[in-house]
């Protein structure tokens, strides 16, 4: 993949930290804490670089999609660099430094290597063979996805699905409907019981959240979700289908029987579970500190056997079968791109949240505050949601979620803020 031109900005960043250090600060211990008391100082116009950089995404690829393809790095190393650059200037390049390192040790690396080793190993995993576009076959298919999202990720399963479920179809004269509920079901509900399947989980996991805490308080919600939209769906499916009057596809068992190819690779989906879970149970309380930065050995190891797995997976998988799925890896470096930017930007809105009331952004925290100064589940479920489906879930995950608060052991405990916050 090419480097982002967002790591060299980083790096430069870091060399100047290291250049400027402060040798008290550093003997003091201080950073963590100095960190968390300047948010009780900054303003609402340090926001404006996140902000900028999330409408960018929403906005440009639609404006301007030539432009954007062409320089979305670009984009987010502006953004990234209209905090970071003021920051350092205002604050001290000690405090840039450590802020840096903090969000790339402790989120961003973990964060894209297993999206990175999701997408690489589910991509060399295929489905072949003839599916028929009746209702009932449809309705099977997203079940499935919605299913398998859980465990092998959003886009793995889409990426597992989607190609048979559109040749199924491909005779069909209404189709839109169909796709739309793929998106609902396996590229959103279906990721919703573990860490893996969606990446603000991860990132919520990362912070604390248990692995199986999505699990069980998100399993309802899960079902009667899926059930009332598989439901709703077999009903239009099944109107439309014999409005069209009932169809036959001319492709029905051209391609042979239903196989799955790249089935090695099933093992190594295990693998990241494995992995996932032993990070989240296994605490030997080793760690490395760098620039006060604390790294646990266990996500240490979590992320070499990931990418360990994602390697594996490329050596093993017969490249037709990659060729079939259409696989590239620009959806993977562009999500990398983004992140980088959008995890540096997200700075100083994490840290004027956590000042709570004495922030300057207390105006978002009394919007999810009863009269009685209790967390208001409802209005953290549908602004989550709002933002969510504008902007990006993962950001607004880490921005309710520390809102909240940001204590995963409180959150967990209490249930209903975290569950409004997960579910949104």
């Amino acid at each position: 993949m090419r480097k982002s031109s967002v790591w060299f900005f980083c790096l430069a960043v870091m060399g100047l930290g290291v250049l400027g250090m402060s040798p008290e600060i550093w003997a003091a211990g201080g950073l963590h804490h100095a960190a968390d008391e300047i948010g009780k100082q900054m303003g609402v116009l340090w926001v404006v670089p996140f902000a900028g950089l999330l409408l960018s995404i929403a906005i440009m690829p639609l404006a301007i999609p030539h432009f954007w393809h062409h320089n979305y790095g670009k984009v987010a190393a502006f953004w990234g660099a209209a905090f970071i650059v003021p920051y350092a200037l205002v604050y001290g390049f000690d405090l840039a430094v450590y802020n840096v390192l903090h969000v790339l040790f402790l989120e961003y690396i973990s964060f894209i290597i297993l999206l990175f080793s999701l997408f690489t190993i589910a991509g060399g995993v295929c489905l072949r063979g003839s599916l028929v576009g009746k209702p009932q076959v449809n309705v099977i298919i997203l079940l499935i996805g919605t299913l398998l999202a859980s465990w092998m990720g959003t886009t793995g399963a889409a990426m597992l699905l989607i190609r048979p479920l559109m040749r199924a179809i491909s005779h069909r004269k209404y189709k839109v409907h169909t796709i739309v509920f793929f998106i609902f079901l396996v590229a959103n509900i279906g990721g919703s019981l573990t860490p893996l399947g969606d990446p603000p989980l991860f990132l919520g996991f990362l912070k604390g959240v248990s692995f199986f805490w999505t699990t069980q308080h998100l399993f309802v919600p899960f079902v009667v979700m899926s059930i009332i939209l598989l439901g709703l769906y077999f009903v239009i499916d099944t109107v439309l289908f014999n409005k069209e009057g009932r169809p036959e596809s001319p492709d029905a068992g051209q391609d042979g029987k239903l196989r799955l190819e790249g089935t090695p690779n099933l093992l190594l989906l295990g693998g990241v579970v494995a992995g996932v879970l032993m990070s989240g149970m296994w605490k030997p309380g080793v760690e490395i500190t760098i620039y006060e930065v604390h790294v646990e050995l266990q996500n240490i190891l979590r992320d070499v056997l990931l990418l360990a797995l994602a390697f594996v997976s490329l050596k093993i998988t017969a490249p037709e079968i990659r060729r079939r799925n259409e696989f590239d890896w620009e959806p993977i470096r562009e999500v990398a791109k983004l992140f980088s930017g959008i995890f540096i930007s997200m700075i100083p809105a994490i840290s004027i949240l956590r000042a709570g009331m004495d922030g300057a952004l207390n105006g978002i925290i009394s919007m999810v505050k009863t009269a009685e100064g209790l967390d208001n589940h409802t209005m953290y479920f549908w602004l989550t949601g709002a933002l969510s489906a504008f902007l990006d879930n993962a950001p607004t995950y880490v921005v309710f979620f520390n809102t909240a608060g940001g204590d995963a052991q409180r959150l967990m405990t209490e249930a209903g803020t975290l569950l409004a916050i997960s579910a949104g």
